[in-house]
């Protein structure tokens, strides 16, 4: 066993030791806590990214449903158009066949064969109105599924933040939480864009 300066020597190794393993210890605490809290904003952040991306995709999916019906209110009245066209021609037939026979024709004919043809215009713009609107709902759902887009590749991206983090946690790491943070800015950028591409 050493005495004297020797003993005293090894005890102020030890002691140094000790105390840089304190100093680790604490060091690897900081870092710890640090990742620890970058990855619960990252987490957050993903949570909203991710509740905004299923928002837009359901308001797309809405609109294109409403589109669907409006382009069939619009097939309807060519229908409609269709069958007041028919209408009108019969009409027309039968007051041709009438004075080809030799009987003069009611009135009446030409009056309806009229409304038809103003029924067919009212009806005409009306179609054509609605197929307007279900372009621009298509055109607005267009829209909203590139912004579901940018949505959803920002969750992509925080969620490799959040898993690379925790890889870092456990590895204590630091080149692999600088990783994790480059992610998460490039999730957080796409997150931002989806809002610059509002309405």
């Amino acid at each position: 066993m050493p005495e004297g300066p020797e003993l005293e020597a090894e005890i102020d190794r030890v002691r140094e030791s000790v105390e840089e393993e304190r100093e680790e210890a604490s060091k690897d605490r900081r870092f710890l806590r640090t990742i620890s809290l970058s990855t619960a904003l990252i987490a957050v952040l993903a949570a909203i990214a991710a509740l905004e991306a299923g928002a837009t995709v359901n308001e797309a999916l809405l609109l294109k449903n409403t589109a669907v019906g409006t382009r069939t209110q619009s097939f309807d009245g060519w229908a409609q158009y269709q069958a007041k066209g028919i209408k009108a021609a019969v009409l027309t037939s039968q007051k041709q066949l009438l004075i080809a026979l030799g009987h003069p024709p009611s009135t009446l004919l030409d009056a309806d064969v009229e409304r038809y043809h103003r029924e067919q215009e009212e009806i005409s713009n009306e179609a054509r109105s609605k197929e307007a609107e279900a372009r621009r709902k298509d055109e607005e759902a267009e829209h909203l599924l590139h912004r579901h887009h940018r949505f959803a590749h920002s969750v992509t991206l925080l969620q490799i933040a959040v898993a690379l983090s925790a890889i870092a946690a456990l590895t204590k790491n630091r080149a692999m939480w600088a990783v994790s943070l480059l992610a998460a800015a490039a999730g957080t950028v796409l997150f931002a864009g989806g809002f610059s591409l509002s309405l």
